[in-house]
């Protein structure tokens, strides 16, 4: 009877469990399946695209050739539109402008080349006298005669075996064609000249079309890319910005190679040096081929014209020069990432629609490119065309860090942090921001790198990925630690930083323990971990040691935390313990440690950490950091003075800019800060008392977030401010219940901070780049505004005090003379 129970009670599982096999591997080959026919459906589409591209480039190229003209002339229609002009005069002005500046090179141009060609049987001596020269020097002796006399003695010997092409009596025929008529001839000519004329008639015509109709093109785009207007807005609206900059910009770089071209070729004297020049500028809009034909011309014509070899040499050695400036001065500078695209992309680009469309393909080629790279950012079944072809990098900063720890490429790996550090430096950077910029890199790179290989430790990674890292990290540390030295005696340490349980526990506070030093907190660290150490690694820090910071790398730390936590507490009962969590950020595993455990503090990021220990430091009467005062306070205060922000015509300025940063970024509180001396003005602020004067609203300057902003000089976002060891305290924070904050920099034209334009919000929130690029705009324009209010107030007060004059001036003439009619 049991047996049969328990048969009855083990089939229908063993049933159910081959039953969800079965429909897991059914749904695992549907996904498969699918996945294949997307594949091969992608496939037919790209080659019947390319196939319409190629057989319709008729239509397809003045098509694309008038969309890239529009958006080269649509900025100048604009322009005179907000001048007060019309649309259609506007576009038929630009139109025409555009026409006679085309229509004028050709015909110089045409002039130019009649006139040289007249002149050019003058040289024929000058040309024979070269080639004589040049053959006179190559028929000598050299060291290719062996090979080739051996050449042509293997060549005479094949001719000699081959049998006879031509037997005796038959008769030789060739075959000649029909004589050409005149009427014929002039047909034919009249196609090879009407032809590039009535395309560039259709091309012209498209442009006025677009230009009329650009607005309703906008709409009916939008609705081909999806309901989204949002999305498709963006995507419209970046197309447009890529595609006409890189167009400008690339007339900008021609015109710039083209002038000295044309410059150079007149003093060194060549002919038709200006023609050259508007030539350069032509085909250089041809990528990689225009450059060397438009250098081709003036180099053999001053070959033909210049007896010596002088006026060949300066002209490429001018031409060289020009290129070397172009490429590596001019085109960084004017064309920085105008389009996104790779270098390896645009050539690959170029080669395709060359291929597809001819020369025109290939000045169409980065533009389109550039489009097709704009849909890939905003439809996400074009991801990976963004992955080929953009030049951004596709890893992120802590993913390129592991990836060159893992392929124990570690000079690469200090490369890569060094470029970290630097990104968004300033010229002549401070010390203090030179290490916020270092405690940044292991806070935003390296830590999050150990986080990815803490995570695939027992699964992806194999012995020998685990080895490379072990010792790229030691090797990292070593000389990354010496390119930024501490100096400062580290006999006295304050803060232990130890690793818990295996190697990159070690790694990371050997890097905490660097960072404090830097901030001038003395720390050291120990190269055994806690835990598996045959070494009892607490025994070793002495009794001065105020804090204990123990890092760990588990998904799970509550056990390490447990027996870490009694340790700590037996050996060093007077010690701040702190525990850094790297492997797990999730808030309610902090708050279930800080009730369990008791710790003093339970951080998961470098930042939180510092602040972490400069607020347990300021608990003991202790003060790492310096005052929180600008490097340049004196002239910081005097600039905010002189500018005298806080007249009454400046309110509704400041209640505008408050509103648009509210409703723009969806926060419930959006404030201005200008930080004097001791008090720190909030003028229009929603945070202020309603029945005070709107101009007098402020705070204290030691209770103020901006305070910080001023004096880190850059811009400071919190996400969350109660793990933010400063402000979680804070009584006007907490009394507005406010959980987010991020501020940017309100500065001068001389670069001086005078305080911060800031959003806020009762719950905690993330800030993207693109987030923080629009404050900063906004604060850039607050600055300007502020600054013109200043300008016009200053005219005004200028006028009044020269009426006055005038009014003190006709008083004392009719003081004078009484008698005299003065005008009132």
């Amino acid at each position: 009877m049991n047996n049969e129970k328990s048969l009855n009670i083990e089939g229908p599982n063993k049933t159910e469990i081959s039953s969800n096999t079965d429909t897991e591997q059914y749904e695992q080959q549907h996904a498969s399946t699918q996945r294949a026919l997307k594949t091969m459906a992608g496939f037919v589409i790209a080659s019947v695209i390319v196939l319409a591209l190629y057989f319709g480039k008729e239509i397809f190229i003045p098509l694309a050739l008038s969309v890239l003209l529009a958006f080269l002339l649509e900025p100048l229609v604009s322009r005179l539109k907000k001048w007060g002009l019309p649309q259609l005069p506007s576009i038929a002005l630009v139109v025409l402008m555009a026409l006679s500046v085309l229509g004028g090179a050709v015909t110089y141009l045409g002039y130019q080349l009649g006139s040289l060609s007249q002149e050019l049987p003058q040289y024929q001596d000058t040309i024979k006298q070269k080639l004589n020269s040049v053959k006179s020097l190559t028929s000598g002796p050299s060291v290719w005669d062996g090979a080739i006399a051996t050449v042509d003695t293997i060549q005479k010997s094949i001719q000699t075996d081959q049998p006879a092409q031509q037997k005796e009596g038959v008769q030789q025929v060739q075959v000649v064609g029909a004589q050409q008529s005149s009427t014929d001839a002039a047909v034919q000519w009249g196609s090879k000249i009407l032809s590039p004329l009535a395309t560039a008639g259709i091309v012209f015509l498209f442009v006025v079309l677009i230009l009329l109709s650009r607005k309703d093109l906008h709409d009916r785009l939008l609705k081909l890319l999806g309901g989204n207007l949002n999305v498709g807005t963006d995507a419209l609206d970046e197309a447009a910005d890529r595609i006409g900059t890189y167009l400008r910009m690339q007339l900008l770089v021609n015109v710039s190679y083209g002038v000295p071209m044309a410059l150079g070729l007149f003093f060194i004297g060549v002919p038709a040096a200006i023609m050259w020049g508007i030539v350069a500028i032509a085909m250089r809009f041809v990528p990689y081929v225009g450059p060397m034909i438009s250098a081709v011309f003036p180099i053999t014509l001053a070959f033909a014209v210049d007896p010596g070899w002088n006026m060949v040499l300066w002209t490429v050695g001018l031409v060289l020069l020009l290129e070397l400036i172009s490429n590596n001065v001019i085109e960084p500078w004017l064309y920085g990432e105008s389009t996104g695209l790779s270098t390896l992309a645009i050539i690959i680009a170029a080669t395709f629609w060359t291929s597809v469309w001819g020369p025109v393909g290939l000045i169409l080629s980065t533009p389109l490119t550039a489009c097709l790279l704009v849909l890939a950012n905003y439809i996400p079944a074009l991801s990976f065309v963004k992955t080929l072809i953009g030049n951004e990098p596709v890893l992120s900063p802590p993913e390129r860090f592991y990836q060159r720890l893992v392929a124990d490429d570690v000079d690469d790996a200090l490369e890569l942090a060094q470029e970290q550090i630097k990104q968004d430096l300033p010229k002549k950077p401070s010390d203090e921001v030179v290490v916020r910029k270092v405690n940044a890199f292991y806070d935003e790179v390296a830590i999050p790198a150990i986080r990815l290989f803490s995570e695939s430790h027992n699964t992806d990674a194999s012995a020998e990925h685990r080895l490379r890292m072990q010792q790229g990290l030691k090797l990292f540390n070593h000389q990354f630690q010496n390119q930024y030295p501490i100096d400062q005696d580290l006999s006295q340490p304050q803060v232990a930083c130890v690793g818990a349980r295996w190697e990159v526990d070690v790694m990371a506070s050997s890097m905490l323990a660097h960072g404090l030093n830097l901030r001038n907190i003395s720390a050291i660290s120990h190269t055994d971990a806690i835990i598996q150490s045959n070494v009892n690694v607490l025994e070793h820090l002495t009794q001065q040691i105020q804090m204990v910071c123990i890092s760990v790398f588990h998904r799970q730390p509550m056990a390490q935390v447990r027996l870490l936590s009694q340790k700590v507490r037996d050996m060093l009962p007077n010690a701040k313990l702190i525990f850094a969590i790297w492997g797990n950020d999730s808030d309610e595993l902090r708050d279930e440690i800080l009730r369990r455990f008791e710790p003093d503090a339970v951080v998961n990021s470098v930042n939180e950490l510092m602040l972490s220990i400069d607020a347990l430091m300021l608990e003991q009467g202790e003060n790492p950091a310096r005052e929180l005062l600008a490097e340049n306070e004196s002239e910081r205060l005097a600039a905010l003075h002189e500018l005298s922000l806080l007249n009454p015509e400046t309110l509704p300025i400041y209640e505008q800019f408050i509103e648009e940063a509210c409703q723009a970024f969806d926060v419930k509180y959006a404030q201005i800060s200008l930080v004097d001396d001791t008090w720190v003005n909030t003028p229009a602020s929603p945070l202020a008392d309603a029945k005070q004067n709107p101009l007098d609203a402020g705070i204290a300057r030691e209770d103020s977030i901006c305070t910080h902003l001023v004096h880190q000089n850059e811009s400071l976002i919190i996400e969350d401010i109660d793990r933010d060891p400063r402000f979680k305290k804070n009584v006007e924070l907490s009394k507005n219940k406010i959980k987010f904050y991020a501020g940017v920099p309100l500065r001068t034209k001389q670069g001086l901070v005078l305080g911060s334009l800031c959003i806020l919000d009762k719950h905690t929130r993330k800030m993207t780049e693109d987030d923080l690029i629009l404050l900063n705009e906004l604060a850039e324009e607050l600055m300007r505004t502020l600054s013109h209010e200043k300008t016009k107030h200053q005219k005004l007060e200028e006028i009044a005090k020269l009426q006055n004059a005038e009014v003190v001036h006709s008083i004392s003439e009719i003081q004078a003379d009484p008698e005299q009619p003065h005008q009132a």
